[in-house]
């Protein structure tokens, strides 16, 4: 499998924490590499062939704090030959008509950019009203909700990265 980059974001440690189990279940170092977005730049994107876009929504349906200040920089690189997936963490409880919609705006930003997206993930199982990040039926990525179904985080994870080697090959 080529080289992963795993683009995060994370203010309370869950989002950091669900990305180091996932590279970890990936393969780790040297073949996944971490990458905080508030330390990256669009330079840091271009080397790998695999992208995996973690983000978190906050709030009602906004993106943290450190995308929000990197999400211009992912317009800037070339996606052409690179899949691309998303990991989002949300609590569909609390924000049921804004859950992952984390994933859709940023999603927004690249859809037209030459990517091919993997690694959409079905919506069977979480209860929420509506999403921006849902596109055709799926979740465009991963989705994790620590605030009310953490117990299925573990399977989730390991289902899904199942998922990524055989759609990252």
């Amino acid at each position: 499998m080529a080289k992963i980059g795993i683009f995060f974001g994370s203010t309370e440690g869950n989002t950091e924490r669900v990305v180091n189990q996932l590279q970890q279940l990936l393969g780790g170092e040297p073949d996944v590499v971490l990458h905080n977005v508030n330390s990256s730049s669009a330079e840091d994107m271009e080397p790998y062939p695999n992208l995996i876009l973690a983000c978190p929504t906050w709030e009602i349906g906004q993106l943290q704090e450190d995308w929000d200040s990197f999400i211009d920089e992912i317009e800037q690189v070339d996606y052409a030959g690179k899949r691309v997936s998303f990991l989002g963490l949300g609590d569909a409880d609390g924000y049921p008509d804004t859950f992952q919609d984390a994933l859709g705006i940023i999603y927004d930003r690249i859809k037209d950019k030459g990517a091919t997206f993997v690694g959409a993930w079905p919506t069977d199982g979480y209860n929420f009203d509506a999403s921006k990040g849902v596109v055709n039926g799926n979740f465009l990525g991963l989705a994790i909700d620590e605030d009310n179904q953490k117990d299925l985080t573990d399977g989730r994870i390991e289902k899904w990265v199942a998922q990524l080697k055989e759609e990252f090959k």
